[in-house]
């Protein structure tokens, strides 16, 4: 498959993802009386993951993250040379979903950014106003393990045909877990398309979301080869089974 076809199938995975993820948690979470709150956001963002991977996981490997890509660098299972294509399709297609979601958003009578659009912070601008050193940590943690699962589900020793399953079940906890936290990242492209729209703070502290995941993702491709690694093909190959 031409790398252009698979940087295309990331764009509309990562759309997707953004779409469904932060537009559950801008339209639905706080609506009020049937609300679906952070368990539904969980749940949401997980969905987008498990479908995608089942739509494009067999043409792109379905990462959707630029730190997923670079802990299969690490992790040996996905080429330096097609990094960067990979990662402008996924912030693309970020910043496209959150322009389509502030369209539909905007319609609303009294709708205002000062809610957030969704975005990630940390200390004042955390759901739950945790310390820049805790948001990272999170971060970081949680990265790492997602990580493990991407590699370990799609193993060629693990089970066939489990893998989207398993991914999209980890982000789901990941949200349940880190929702108060920073509004759950692990993905600095996710973090990227609302942050641009909400400027001024968002802006300032998307550092973060971009340094704690990849760190975090680097951490768990480190692990996995050191410690669980054998000869494996790409995800994309292992997806497509």
């Amino acid at each position: 498959m031409p790398l252009y076809k698979r940087a295309t199938a990331e764009f509309f995975g990562t759309f997707w993802l953004v779409f469904g993820g932060c537009g559950s948690a801008v339209l639905a979470a706080a609506f009020p009386q049937l609300g679906i709150g952070f368990a539904g956001v969980a749940l949401a963002f997980g969905l987008t993951v498990l479908t995608m991977a089942f739509a494009i996981g067999h043409i792109s490997g379905c990462h959707l993250n630029p730190a997923v890509s670079v802990g299969l660098v690490v992790g040996k299972r996905f080429p330096v040379s097609e990094l960067l294509p990979y990662i402008i399709a996924q912030v693309v297609g970020a910043i496209a979903a959150s322009g389509v979601l502030y369209l539909i958003a905007s319609g609303q009578d009294g709708f205002s950014l000062a809610g957030g659009f969704a975005s990630n912070g940390y200390a004042e601008h955390s759901p739950g106003h945790y310390s820049l050193v805790a948001c990272f940590v999170a971060e970081v943690v949680l990265t790492a393990f997602f990580l493990l699962v991407i590699l370990g589900s799609t193993d060629e020793r693990a089970p066939k045909g489990f893998a989207p399953i398993a991914i999209g079940l980890c982000l789901t906890l990941i949200h349940l877990i880190s929702i108060p936290v920073t509004n759950t990242s692990v993905n600095p492209a996710r973090s990227t398309g609302p942050a641009l729209f909400v400027g001024g703070w968002a802006i300032q502290q998307l550092w973060l979301f971009w340094v704690a995941p990849i760190v975090g993702a680097i951490l768990g491709g480190l692990i996995s080869n050191i410690f669980f690694a054998a000869p494996q093909p790409s995800v994309r190959e292992e997806l497509s089974r």
